[in-house]
């Protein structure tokens, strides 16, 4: 198991299957640094095709850790 942790703003539960949808933005586009919301929906298709899995574990105002399996 592999991890990435960070201090932001974290990620609300009901949010978190979201994250992983390609153009999928939890906030408007100035905010937070922009992006197109493309960037967690590849790294899923990445893992996906071989063979492990993403998930994400967050507590909002404290971050969140996003960890994944390779096979």
């Amino acid at each position: 198991v592999y991890a990435v942790s960070d201090n932001g703003i974290g990620i609300r539960d009901k949010h978190r299957d979201a994250v992983f949808q390609i153009f999928r933005r939890l906030h408007a586009a100035q905010d937070f640094g922009g992006g197109t919301g493309a960037g967690l929906a590849i790294v899923k298709n990445i893992v996906e095709r071989h063979g492990g899995r993403i998930w994400v574990d967050s507590v909002p105002e404290e971050g969140s850790t996003f960890s994944f399996t390779l096979s």
